[in-house]
């Protein structure tokens, strides 16, 4: 079966997956190494048709030779960009879009494909956009201290003079993009379908950096702490 969206029934479709060791967050930008045979055969099929695909955290096991335990929500990746190398392999480049949630996954012939459906936020109580964009701002500025910080003490990490969206909904999973949090950190957010879920894992994130932040500046001589 080639790579590609097919509708089923209330929404459903079939898509090629990619599960990986990391996870991509809606509007996030990957690179990605193709060079497995059944992830080359998979690339090839998607340029001839949609050029999107799902992609899901492996959460036990290697993203080589297949055998690996995946998680079920993940994110519809959009190819931007593939560039083939002599060898065969390709270096190729996917934006994040919508998340999605797996279904059923299928045999993985050639490659892993799975019937998804799209994972929107549902919000059980009515949404305070103002109390919401408030805590978003707050995490922002503490977000962009934190970076700051940490590249100062020697950290590799994302610039503290970022952008990103005014709307706490989609702003999230930029700060979950940016900020120097592990992939199960990341995982969490990802499943979280309420903004105030979503803030408040943020914000813990942020306190156990900030924590780690202020042993390093009172004379701790560790690492950085940051989690690639």
């Amino acid at each position: 079966m080639g790579a590609g969206s097919l509708s089923t029934r209330e929404g459903r479709r079939t898509e090629a997956v990619f599960p990986l060791g990391t996870v991509l967050l809606p509007t996030a930008f990957l690179p990605l190494h193709v060079f497995e045979p059944r992830y080359r055969t998979m690339l090839a099929d998607l340029l001839e048709g949609s050029r999107r695909f799902g992609v899901v955290l492996i959460e036990r096991g290697s993203e080589v030779g297949g055998g690996e335990v995946r998680t079920e929500v993940g994110t519809m990746a959009r190819i931007v960009e593939a560039r083939p190398a002599t060898d065969g392999r390709w270096s190729v480049a996917v934006v994040g879009m919508q998340r999605i949630r797996v279904v059923r996954w299928l045999p993985d012939d050639p490659y892993p494909m799975a019937v998804v459906e799209d994972l929107p936020d549902v919000e059980d109580t009515p949404r305070d956009a103002s109390v919401e964009i408030a805590r978003f701002g707050d995490l922002v500025a503490r977000q962009r201290r934190v970076l700051a910080q940490l590249s100062e003490l020697g950290g590799s990490v994302a610039a503290s003079t970022f952008e990103c969206s005014d709307d706490p909904a989609l702003g999230t999973f930029q700060l979950a993009t940016l900020g120097p949090f592990g992939p199960f950190d990341r995982q969490r957010l990802l499943m979280a379908t309420r903004v105030a879920d979503r803030l408040g894992l943020i914000d813990g994130y942020l306190g156990d950096l900030e924590a780690v932040v202020a042993h390093r500046l009172e004379g701790d001589g560790g690492g950085a702490g940051a989690q690639g």
